[in-house]
């Protein structure tokens, strides 16, 4: 297969066939990317593993990175119906990404990255892609080289960020626990966002239960705070951590 070069080319003009709430709503590509400068890009399908394990988690947390880098909007096109992709979403919980339905595959075939995918049940698809698009015009384009099964190599959301700015250093990552309306747990929450360190929240009750947490830390108190790997603590370890001579967060 070979992809078209439509670096310095138009998005494909689209209306896409959207399900907000109870309500249809329909969405240009002019209102995606005119006056704006956007990160699509493209998984093979919603509920994929690749796509839901790495691509699109991996491009909402960096989303405050990218904004930091004058990127308005991070948005996922892929090849499914509307009530999919909104499941899809849910699930994610990525409300840093706006999700957008192909339904009918026209903004991927205008794009020249319709794929057959029969030989897994999924018919057309997307090839797998991300792209850099300034006021509807596109300036990059990262296509994943042309290998069988589902190559995951320069679509992903750190490929995109060095290409945006190359002195870019990742962050460690960071999780919380906590538990519902707990005071020490939002003071937590509340110094990982003034540090701007994007976080994954497991919510006890919800995400897992004091068991675990006993498992895992020892304790049984909420919060318990995890960056780069390394056990913080609670809240109090967390401030003294985040004030100590050598972080460098």
């Amino acid at each position: 297969m070979a992809f078209n070069d439509m670096v310095a080319q138009k998005v494909p003009s689209v209306t896409f066939h959207t399900r907000q709430g109870d309500n249809w709503v329909d969405v240009t590509t002019d209102e995606l990317f005119n006056g704006k400068k956007v990160v699509p890009f493209s998984p093979p399908g919603a509920f994929t593993p690749t796509c839901s394990s790495t691509h699109l988690p991996r491009y909402n947390e960096l989303a405050g990175e990218f904004k930091k880098l004058g990127i308005d909007d991070i948005i996922c096109v892929s090849v499914n119906d509307t009530f999919v992709m909104n499941a899809w979403a849910a699930d994610q919980e990525c409300g840093n990404i706006r999700i957008i339905p192909d339904g009918n595959d026209e903004f991927t075939k205008g794009m020249g990255r319709l794929v057959g995918k029969e030989n897994l049940g999924f018919g057309p698809r997307s090839w797998r892609y991300s792209m850099l698009v300034d006021n509807g015009t596109i300036v990059k384009i990262f296509d994943e080289p042309e290998k069988d099964g589902d190559p995951f190599e320069v679509s992903d959301a750190d490929t995109m960020i060095r290409y945006l700015d190359n002195n870019w250093q990742d962050k460690p990552s960071v999780a919380i626990i906590t538990k519902p309306g707990c005071p020490h747990c939002a003071k937590a929450k509340a110094s990982l966002a003034e540090r701007g360190l994007a976080y994954e929240e497991i919510i006890l009750g919800r995400d897992a239960s004091m068991t675990s947490v006993r498992a895992i830390t020892g304790r049984e108190t909420a919060p318990q705070v995890f960056i780069g790997g390394q056990h913080i603590g609670g809240n109090d370890e967390l401030q003294a951590h985040l004030n100590s001579a050598e972080c460098t967060l």
